[in-house]
């Protein structure tokens, strides 16, 4: 599933990696920054329907997750995969995976480079990936209009077509 294809009043903001243990606790790999999305009570939305969440702990860079009604390594393991969304937190800042699929990318100077596809987690820093291939990495990004536009200010050559040998 690509983040930001669920319903558009909600972020993708994780996903269940994969069971842990024998009493129905997941290990959930959560794109936001906002912990308090695993807080206990705190309802998640999935293709599968709501989970709402019992207790978590971070763990090893990701979060255990114990929820409501997932009492056992089988039925923890059947949500393995599932994209969680939430809905956006009031009064925050900064870029949101479904203002950016969409928006056409632009330099400085206002050439076009391209459209985004898709924002792809990465661990130095997540991706805007482009229709045709290009990736840009979100830390090269200087400005947005939500849906619209994205201006980059990215190295030269990054995204420079690859010369191909033996072309003329």
């Amino acid at each position: 599933m690509v983040p930001g294809s669920g319903p558009p009043d909600l972020l993708d903001v994780g996903r269940v990696v994969r069971a842990h243990g024998l009493r129905g606790e997941v290990v959930v790999d959560l794109w936001s920054d906002r912990v308090e999305r695993l807080a206990p009570g705190s309802v998640l939305s999935t293709d599968a329907g709501d989970l709402v969440v019992r207790s978590s702990r971070p763990h090893q860079g990701r979060h255990l997750v114990e929820l409501d009604g997932v009492v056992d390594r089988t039925s923890a393991e059947a949500l393995r995969g599932l994209v969680l969304r939430a809905a956006p937190v009031e009064g925050t800042d900064g870029l949101w995976v479904h203002e950016l699929v969409g928006a056409e990318v632009v330099s400085p100077d206002g050439k076009v480079l391209g459209r985004v596809e898709a924002v792809e987690p990465n661990p130095a820093s997540d991706l805007l990936v482009l229709v045709g291939g290009g990736l840009v990495p979100l830390r090269f990004v200087i400005d947005h209009l939500p849906h619209e536009r994205v201006t980059v200010d990215v190295p030269v050559g990054l995204l420079d077509e690859p010369e191909h040998p033996g072309a003329e």
